[in-house]
């Protein structure tokens, strides 16, 4: 199966959309926030493994608790997916958190600051 394959893909997908369900409710850990999203996933060509990358809406406190609430509920999480996927393997999932929103959010808020520094245009005489 090459890297990019359109099962591979739609696989990912499919892993996503479920994990998206399992995660919001499935799980019963209040270590998980509510605020979670599943943004991407990618499935090894293998089926082995899988790569998860989850943002968390919160402070550093919040996104560290989830990631681990997260990473104690593996078994679970991976029996749920293996339930509602037939899979010959049912990946190990590992968990990314990723802060590119939150990075956005802060580039927009810096770029705002700047523009409302800045002079107005056309009042000067």
């Amino acid at each position: 199966m090459r890297k990019n394959s359109i099962k591979n893909t739609r696989l990912s997908g499919e892993v996503k959309r479920t994990l998206s369900e399992i995660i919001r409710g499935g799980i019963k850990d209040p270590r998980i926030s509510p605020m979670t999203t599943v943004l991407r996933v990618y499935v090894a060509p293998d089926l082995k493994t899988c790569k998860a990358w989850i943002s968390v809406l919160g402070d550093e406190k919040a996104q560290q608790d989830t990631m681990d609430g997260l990473r104690s509920a593996a078994g679970y999480i991976r029996r749920q997916l293996a339930s509602e996927l037939n899979l010959r393997n049912t990946p190990e999932i590992t968990y990314i958190l990723d802060q590119s929103i939150e990075y956005g959010v802060e580039m927009s808020r810096k770029i705002d600051e700047v523009i409302g520094e800045m002079p107005e245009r056309g009042t000067e005489e």
